[in-house]
């Protein structure tokens, strides 16, 4: 039972965009960061939602290596394809463009695809492919990161968290839409177990003995310093296939950075040769398909709905109650969540009011 107090989707939604202001994002800019951190809390994806408003976003504005206002260029364009240099502005800004374009693309041609440099952290890729959802199109997105998931058979921090995001409509009350890092457990999630006091789950991160590390904050510090080191998806070793997550973590790390010839690997560590910090020069990938230029898109919402249903209709294990397939549990957290707000725990709690009276807002919250 959820004991966390709720604050209601509007008065959150409304600091944290003046607070984004604040801070120097144009307003219409902010709006947008805003929603993309609520989307994380309406589906329940808590590691990038609120939780992450403060010491991803602000503190980066404030450290000089996040520019609050975003300038983008377009490096390169054909038809079909785009290369978008989003000089260390809000990734999710740079985003949005990326996947606008992609839909324009899509609609006139079939498909669109862009590439974005430079950029910065750009929330949960899901957000981006459900643009594409939204008109009738499959969407892809993926973004490389900061060192933290060791190769199969190594200890060392080398690609990022590097999450793939697919969403595809359906005839059913919300998409096909999976949005997972390719390691075991991702940096916001340990971030969150830290934030709580709770223990990450043993097999997910390892030290530089090969050794597993179930000590959230401890794990934090370790991996910012390169002595640990996240599991690929499929965990440690080739037993449960590791080798799996380790690939796809290095598709998605190609793709981010040799589709806009951008840095990648230990250069993404967001560190200069000195150890001072830097902006982190995130690349990120986006890709929208029409289903309108294959056989339709209500023949294809149909055939997905079909899929999906089969599946949960398929004989369940023991003592299992139902069958889940990809974006229903996100849906039925917004079902639960839409008419009580976003839960807040304690920690964020502290941020919230620490960033409210830092820029002298009114704000009145009801966990004060």
């Amino acid at each position: 039972m959820e004991t966390r107090p709720y604050v209601s989707w509007q008065l959150m939604n409304d600091f944290l965009t003046d607070a984004f202001e604040g801070f120097g994002v144009p307003r219409k800019d902010a709006a947008l960061c805003a929603d993309v951190l609520l989307e994380s809390d309406r589906r329940g994806i808590e590691s990038h939602g609120c939780n992450r408003f403060k010491p991803i976003y602000i503190d980066r504005i404030k450290a000089g290596i996040l520019n609050p206002v975003t300038k983008i260029d377009i490096v390169k364009e054909t038809p079909t394809t785009a290369v978008l240099d989003a000089n260390d502005g809000m990734g999710m800004v740079a985003a949005r463009k990326a996947m606008e374009i992609c839909i324009e693309k899509a609609h006139k041609y079939g498909t669109g695809m862009v590439a974005v440099r430079n950029s910065s952290h750009y929330g949960i890729a899901g957000y981006w492919t459900s643009m594409a959802v939204a008109e009738n199109m499959i969407g892809m997105s993926g973004t490389n990161a900061r060192p933290s998931i060791a190769p199969t058979f190594g200890v060392e921090n080398m690609l990022g968290t590097n999450p793939l995001s697919f969403a595809m409509p359906s005839d059913e009350a919300f998409p096909f839409s999976i949005d997972c890092a390719t390691s075991i457990i991702q940096n916001g999630k340990i971030e969150y177990y830290a934030r709580i006091g709770h223990d990450t789950p043993a097999g997910c991160v390892i030290d530089r003995d090969g050794k597993e590390m179930t000590d959230s904050a401890q794990i934090i510090k370790d991996i910012r310093s390169d002595k640990a080191a996240l599991a690929p998806l499929g965990g440690i070793g080739e037993t449960l296939g590791g080798y799996k997550g380790y690939g796809y973590a290095t598709v998605v790390e190609i793709l981010s950075a040799a589709l806009q010839s951008g840095i990648f690997l230990k250069a993404l560590e967001g560190k200069n040769e000195d150890g001072s910090i830097r902006p982190y020069h995130l690349g990120h990938f986006f890709m929208a398909i029409d289903t309108e230029a294959f056989m339709g898109a209500d023949a294809f919402k149909k055939t997905c709905g079909d899929i999906l249903r089969g599946l949960r209709a398929s004989k369940k294990a023991p003592g299992q109650e139902r069958i889940y397939t990809a974006g229903e549990k996100e849906y039925l957290v917004w079902q639960e969540r839409k008419d009580k707000g976003v839960p807040v725990n304690e920690s964020v709690q502290k941020e919230i009011l620490e960033v409210r009276n830092e820029l002298g807002l009114s704000y009145r919250f009801p966990f004060e």
